[in-house]
């Protein structure tokens, strides 16, 4: 009885010593697989570091001057992480204000739209129906313009820098041109400016003279930077051309002048913007214009430190007396290829950093969802009491533009981001966008 006890026993502990060897095996080929894993996730960072690291090193001093044979350092300190997601992302965002926007933002109309208006008496909209009113005139259903709706734009500044070179036929030939304020576009200046005129970006001061400024050009797209005011409203309710209201991020001190806003609005439509008459080369103290006597009492360093930057950044290319004749490879800033790998590591350590998922798309920084009508609904930009001048305004030229008139890549970017719209709230933070679904039925 106790031989057999014993070769029961035996067979027993066999099989509990093999289940804790197999137990081991395995919990040792998990721990084996984690730290394989985690090497690879460290090495994985480290490669997306070092690919920030090149980036920010060629940045860095990234623009041959000429004049002196020396590249120019950066005169402006920043993060680039935070640089190239921010201005990567202004390249998908929608820059005028819509009644998508404000129906989506859940205070859109009570708190927002109030920000929007000047001399309202008052800092909410208790009363809707006055708010419209206001912002009727010049607020579209949903975006006129698309990201990549053009291929090549012009922003032409106002420093009367434009007048030490003839860019004005090189200006001419871009697709879409857009000038700021009371600049003037007429034969005495069109070698140094061009006569080409989609986009003016304007600010209250610029209203009263805006109709003799734009001297029967009715096709010219007038954006408003900051508030409507009863200013612009009179003034709207003059002339025959589209109007609307700027939606954009607010940049650091030195960098809300009007020509930055116009380089954003231009972003948000261009796959390049090439940029004039703007103060960067070194040497300025004051501001100038090239049709009217120099503005005293701003210096432009700032101004000019950021430009530079976007500029390294692969964001904007530079025109001006000193880089006139600069290599048209632009082989001194980054290439596309190097911009979107250094975006993509980018992307990458803010998410691990942030414990997201990699899957998320350009949909991550999302904080709102709304949906807009199957249709686009709602009625072409202009209130009901629009004058018979105003009636024959050429809105319906971007409003109701047809999705197969967008050039290729504006349709297959529109169908990669399934419809979606991108705006931004508030301040330049990355990780507060208002993201509006469409249809894509109603477009294809």
């Amino acid at each position: 009885m106790k031989a057999g006890k014993g070769s029961y026993r035996r067979p027993t502990v066999l099989l509990l010593v093999f289940a804790v060897v197999c137990f081991c095996i395995i919990l040792l080929s998990i721990q084996s697989s984690f730290f394989t894993g985690s090497r690879k996730l460290d090495l994985s960072r480290k490669e997306e570091v070092l690919i920030l690291s090149d980036f920010q090193s060629r940045v860095q001093q990234c623009v041959y001057n000429e004049q002196f044979k020396i590249y120019e350092p950066l005169e402006y300190n920043y993060d680039v992480c935070e640089a190239i997601l921010l201005w990567e992302q202004y390249r998908n965002m929608t820059t005028v204000l819509t009644r998508e926007y404000l129906d989506a933002r859940p205070d859109g109309w009570l708190e927002y739209a109030a920000k929007r208006i000047a001399q309202l008496g008052s800092d909410k909209c208790y009363n809707r129906s006055l708010c419209e009113e206001h912002l009727n005139l010049i607020l579209p259903p949903k975006p006129p313009f698309h990201p990549r709706q053009f291929k090549k734009c012009a922003v032409v500044g106002n420093s009367g820098d434009l007048l030490k070179t003839e860019f004005g036929q090189e200006i001419d030939g871009h697709d879409a041109v857009i000038r700021d304020n009371e600049a003037p576009v007429n034969e005495k200046y069109a070698r140094y400016v061009g006569l080409k005129r989609d986009f003016r970006l304007v600010v209250r001061g610029a209203a009263r003279n805006m109709v003799t400024i734009l001297n029967g050009s009715d096709d010219e797209v007038l954006i408003i930077k900051s508030v409507t005011h009863r200013d612009f409203n009179a003034m709207i309710k003059e002339i025959p051309n589209p109007v609307y209201l700027f939606q954009g991020i607010v940049l650091r001190r030195g960098a809300k002048g009007t020509g930055m806003k116009s380089v954003e609005l231009a972003l948000s439509m261009c796959d390049i913007v090439d940029i004039y008459g703007f103060t960067v080369d070194p040497g300025y103290t004051e501001w100038t214009r090239y049709f009217s006597t120099p503005r005293k009492g701003h210096n432009p360093l700032q101004g000019r430190a950021y430009y530079q930057l976007l500029e390294c950044l692969g964001v904007i290319r530079i025109h001006s007396p000193m880089r006139s004749k600069r290599k048209q490879d632009w082989s001194d800033v980054p290439s596309r290829e190097v911009i979107n790998r250094a975006q993509s590591a980018a992307l990458h350590l803010k998410r691990y950093q942030a414990g997201q998922a990699d899957g998320l798309g350009p949909f991550s920084s999302c904080k709102v969802w709304g949906n807009a009508g199957p249709d686009g609904s709602g009625p072409v930009s202009g209130s009901a009491d629009m004058s018979e001048k105003r009636k024959k305004s050429n809105y319906s030229k971007w409003e109701v533009l047809p999705f197969e008139s967008l050039r290729k890549e504006a349709q297959e970017h529109y169908i990669q981001m399934g419809g979606v719209s991108l705006y931004k709230m508030d301040g330049n933070k990355l990780d507060d966008l208002v993201c509006v679904r469409h249809s894509l039925k109603s477009e294809a």
